[in-house]
């Protein structure tokens, strides 16, 4: 019973110096809660990361996801979003042995503590607290032991391939890791106390302590350019700081972020998810500069740089939301990713898909770059080489290969693509003759050709923004593209062999897993509406705004016509399931917003408050996908402040229900932009009035122009809808 009540004393002295540590926060950094959505719907959860924002140090506990009690070991960097990281280490009291590296350790949920700038938790079996905390290519881990047991900390490295590990004299210590195949990354640090050797096998390596402190702290800093770097940046950040300082830093950095946006009304767990939304919006991109220089991926070198340079962007994922909302936040920080690019274009001969540190992970299908650079073109961000952008763009857009997960030489599906205007099928069970073909992620057909016909009008139009009329006549057609699989009859974008015959297809669950022969992801259902470039052709296309109207409900009724066993068996990445329409992926973010071009745009206002509330709540199962490290909760964010940019590369954002009722966006430029709802509820979801700078609005849109100069967008809410508002 004593044991008993000092291991219960001892957590409750853990769980109060914890929250000791997260003192005086405003009330948005209270709402962040990074345990939303810690347990994926069918697929990744998101992980509680500690960071400073769109910084190179991320740390993150290594275990399943939050159901799982064990903690494997604890990271000295994630390298890059889901793909990877470097220097495991975890504390131990056992005695060291060969297994000692094997061994999980058991951690309490009440009793851990998850800020984007500190974490701690208990690891409960040990009775050792773990604390860290993290600088821009520094971290700062510490270490609180039991007393009078033995204490040591553990080191191993999480990739194959060469890595080493090194005790210096003193309490110093320096590693090498190799990440993903050829990346080197250095690091060097410093104990509070001087460590003992133990076991060491290459990286695997014990320094055991033997003094009578119960705390240890472990300083230290990453670098991707050189050993002499990583010390460099140990010295000028960490070597002189306090655990106590690094940890005010942290929580001011991330006052500056999320502060620029302040929200009043809604109800608390609305609040919570929203600016965890938002604090997940900086986890990517990240700077890798050190002193005017950055490891490239690109060039496999080191370069020279006076600005900073960012990696790890899944544009698939980011070109909707996430990079638009940076265009609002911080338009100078988008211009030197843009401008990072650029750089990858010059360094690899390729503009990325999606830009990692190894160079481009080449994912998915598309060039959405093209998109965002067009955007950003058009909301006025220009500094960066956009004659060297454009140049890329060019290139991808008529040298490089579709296929998805490539991004290299066309191939003869490519060529046949530019003269027939899509990119051919083949039936079910037909043999695959293009050994270029992704062997899982197959031709994925029709999304492929939406998917650049978005890219292709993307170009044609910054084409003729810049002046190279030429250009435009080439490529605005292509910008057209998706109309030659659009199937009058079943009013959804099919699939045709390469004479140009429709393939019959079950268009909700044929096409192979995730529909990838056809589809991506998802099913023909969803790619029904992947015209965001030409909605008024798209309306068209369905037979007028009555018929695109009841189309648009029909996808949030239709049955799956099977199990939903059945259907996640194929389509693990549709969940968030309403019908037909799939919340939990990013094809998907714009639907709901459709119907702002109908006669009915109380819809949008209906349907957005709904899936806000229905799969995104502030739980752990909070995310209803992958989120994609900002990529889904850029959606939350929009949505939620009551607003929404449907078409990227279209100036202009389409407003729908605000869950509150004001929301203060500080500008850059000194101005602030302003959402007033007064009456937003729960029940007062329906907007009854809209005006701009006291302007009434019979169109629910503004321009970005507006948005950039302080606007102020007043909404009248109400608990019924008004049919007349923007009705068109």
């Amino acid at each position: 019973m004593k044991k008993m009540m000092q291991i219960l004393l001892a957590g409750h002295l853990v769980f109060t110096a914890c929250h000791a540590q997260v003192t005086n926060e405003p009330g948005y950094l209270k709402s962040i809660d990074p345990t939303i959505g810690a347990v994926g719907a069918l697929l990744e959860p998101t992980r509680p990361t500690v960071q400073l924002p769109n910084q190179m140090v991320r740390f993150t506990p290594q275990r399943k996801d939050f159901l799982d009690d064990q903690i494997s070991s604890f990271p000295m960097n994630v390298v890059s979003h889901r793909l990877g990281q470097v220097f495991a280490l975890k504390p131990s009291v056992k005695p060291v042995g060969k297994e000692s590296w094997r061994q999980r350790q058991t951690w309490d949920h009440e009793l851990e503590v998850n800020r984007p700038w500190y974490y701690s938790t208990y690891l409960i079996d040990d009775e050792i607290k773990v604390e860290f905390t993290a600088g821009k290519k520094t971290g700062i881990f510490r270490f609180t032991f039991p007393e009078g047991k033995p204490k040591a900390v553990l080191f191993d490295a999480y990739n194959p391939g060469p890595s080493q590990l090194e005790f210096l004299p003193g309490n110093r210590i320096r590693g090498m890791e190799t990440w993903q195949g050829d990346v080197k990354v250095y690091m060097y640090g410093a104990f509070s106390e001087t460590p003992t050797p133990a076991m060491q096998e290459g990286p695997r390596a014990a320094a055991v302590f033997s003094s009578a402190a119960r705390t240890l702290e472990l300083k230290y800093a990453i670098s991707y350019v050189s050993p002499e770097q990583a010390k460099r940046n140990f010295e000028q950040e960490v070597e002189k700081s306090s655990f106590a300082q690094f940890t005010a830093a942290g929580q001011k950095a991330w006052d500056r972020a999320i502060g620029q946006i302040t929200v009043q009304g809604g109800t608390p767990a609305q609040q919570r998810s929203f600016y965890t939304a938002l604090y997940r919006c900086y986890e990517r991109m990240t700077d890798v500069t050190e002193n005017g220089q950055y490891y490239s991926g690109y060039s496999k070198r080191v370069e020279k740089t006076d600005r900073p340079f960012y990696v790890d962007d899944w544009s698939w994922d980011t070109y909707l939301a996430h990079h638009p909302l940076r265009m609002i936040l911080d338009p100078k920080g988008e211009e030197d990713m843009l401008q990072s690019y650029v750089k990858m274009y010059e360094q690899s001969g390729w503009m990325p898909t999606f830009p990692v540190l190894f160079g481009d992970h080449a994912c998915m299908n598309g060039f959405h770059s093209t998109i965002v650079f067009l955007d950003a073109w058009r909301k006025g961000l220009r500094h960066y080489d956009m004659e060297t952008a454009y140049a890329g763009m060019r290139k991808n857009a008529v040298s490089a290969t579709m296929l998805p997960w490539r991004n290299e030489d066309k191939t003869p599906l490519d060529d046949f693509y530019h003269e027939k205007g899509y990119f051919p099928a083949l039936a079910p069970g037909e043999k695959e003759p293009v050994e270029k073909v992704h062997s899982f992620e197959k031709r994925q057909a029709v999304a492929v050709t939406l998917g650049n016909a978005y890219d292709d009008w993307a170009l044609a139009q910054l084409a003729a923004d810049l002046g190279k009329n030429s250009d435009t006549a080439i490529f605005a057609p292509r910008g057209r593209n998706y109309r030659n699989l659009w199937h009058p009859e079943k009013k959804l974008f099919l699939p045709k062999d390469d004479k140009g015959n429709w393939i019959s297809i079950d268009a909700k669950f044929d096409g192979g897993m995730g529909g990838r022969e056809y589809y991506d992801e998802n099913n023909g259902w969803t790619y029904a509406w992947q015209v965001q470039q030409n909605i008024p052709d798209l309306i068209a296309l369905n037979g007028g705004k009555a018929a695109f109207e009841a189309r648009l409900d029909q996808l949030f009724r239709e049955s799956l016509d099977r199990s939903k066993y059945e259907f996640w068996s194929k389509f693990p990445d549709a969940t968030g399931l309403v019908g037909q329409f799939s919340m939990g992926n990013e094809p998907s973010f714009h639907i709901p917003f459709l119907y702002n071009f109908t006669a009915s745009p109380w819809k949008t206002q209906k349907r957005t408050r709904f899936l806000l509330d229905t799969w995104f709540k502030d739980n752990i199962f909070g995310i209803p996908g992958d989120e994609d490290g900002g990529g889904m909760s850029a959606f939350v964010v929009f949505a939620s402040m009551g607003f929404y940019p449907l078409t990227p590369g279209i100036p202009e954002y389409t407003i729908t229900s605000p869950v509150f009722s004001s929301v203060s966006i500080r500008l850059q430029n000194g101005k602030t932009f302003r959402v007033s709802a007064p009456k937003s509820s729960i029940v007062n979801k329906y907007i009854q009035s809209a005006r701009f700078n006291g302007k009434p609005l019979s169109k629910l849109s503004f321009s970005h122009a507006d948005l950039v100069n302080g606007g102020h967008l007043e909404l009248e809410m109400g608990p019924l809808p008004n049919k007349k508002l923007g009705a068109e």
